[in-house]
């Protein structure tokens, strides 16, 4: 399979100068992360520059729209999608019929309504079973949750190509691109549920670079918010102001917490920030861990607020992330 060239800005950035273990958020084999080179910050908005993959939303939302009040039973299938002879097989984690709580359900019927659709993109030797702690408590607060194995840096990757990286944010426009065709697919058990016209990113480590490049020279103009764990900038935001949310240790040891720093404050869009205090680049995503809490209620309730436009979420944000001694929220939203 060819690895594919991208500009030498985001090569730069997925050059490896050290190879660290991360704290896993599961009981999986650890993902690890190289602080990349040539970390750009991230900056205003010029205007939109969209990458090649992104195309209008195949389903429009619904004239009335309102974020579920209770948590929702979850589903999960898993699709194989491509882009040209990279393969993405995707994890699709959606709300579900049936009662809230237990294990998500295999190709389970889907809730009634249109969802909001979140890309979640793993880390470096990642999988997104990984994070289905995090996939999982989305989907059941109301999104359709894709999560994409990359081809060269995922946990079964042969060859592991870290500078691969420089070209997930394309691949994960591909495969939003696809699954959002299963819209308008007759048959299909997400057929009539996918709202195009709401799509957030979101990822650990990597994944986050990766999420943060969908809105910098890859610029999917279809994402209206972005969640970057653990990560930083991948070049110069661009397009329309996009909410973002960052997520960092304040003692990460493998991706610096000032890279994450850097990139909120080199940014004029809506944004905010939560530092867990003392934390490492991944132990708070496992459940019951310090900070856990603090994470999964700031994400779920940034991705009410900007993707379902739930007010009261937003009015949340500031408790949701606020605890001495172990989590700190700041915004400008």
């Amino acid at each position: 399979m060819p690895d594919r060239r991208a500009s030498p800005r985001l090569l730069a950035l997925a050059l490896v100068l050290s190879v660290a273990a991360c704290s896993s958020p599961t009981t999986a084999p650890p993902p690890v992360f190289a602080q990349p080179s040539g970390t750009a910050a991230a900056s205003g908005a010029p205007s939109a520059t969209p990458s090649a993959s992104a195309v209008a939303s195949p389903s429009a939302s619904p004239v009335v729209r309102a974020a579920p009040k209770n948590a929702l039973a979850v589903g999960v299938r898993t699709l194989k999608f491509t882009r040209g002879d990279r393969p993405l097989p995707t994890t699709v984690w959606y709300p579900a019929t049936g009662k809230a709580g237990g294990s998500p359900r295999k190709d389970a019927q889907a809730a009634a309504g249109r969802f909001p659709v979140v890309l979640f993109s793993h880390g470096l030797h990642g999988l997104p079973a990984y994070y289905q702690q995090i996939t999982t408590r989305l989907a059941a607060a109301g999104f359709v949750v894709a999560a994409p194995a990359y081809p060269f840096t995922n946990h079964d990757a042969n060859p592991f190509k870290q500078t691969d990286m420089a070209n997930q944010p394309a691949d994960g426009s591909a495969v939003l691109t696809s699954l959002l065709k299963l819209d308008g697919k007759a048959g299909d058990r997400l057929a009539g549920h996918l709202d195009g016209a709401h799509i957030g990113v979101a990822g650990h480590s990597a994944g986050g670079f990766t999420s943060a490049g969908m809105l910098a020279n890859s610029r999917d103009t279809r994402v209206d918010a972005a969640i970057v764990i653990s990560g930083g900038s991948m070049g110069a935001f661009r397009g329309s102001r996009t909410p973002v949310l960052f997520v960092h240790g304040d003692a990460d040891g493998v991706v610096g917490y000032k890279l994450g720093r850097d990139a909120y404050n080199a940014t004029s869009w809506p944004r905010a920030f939560l530092t867990l205090l003392g934390g490492d680049h991944g132990t708070f995503l496992g459940p019951g861990k310090t900070g856990f809490d603090q994470t999964i209620k700031t994400m779920t309730d940034f991705l009410r607020w900007a993707l379902w436009g739930d007010a009261a979420a937003k009015g949340r944000l500031s408790a949701d992330g606020t605890r001495a001694g172990v989590a700190k929220f700041e915004a400008k939203l």
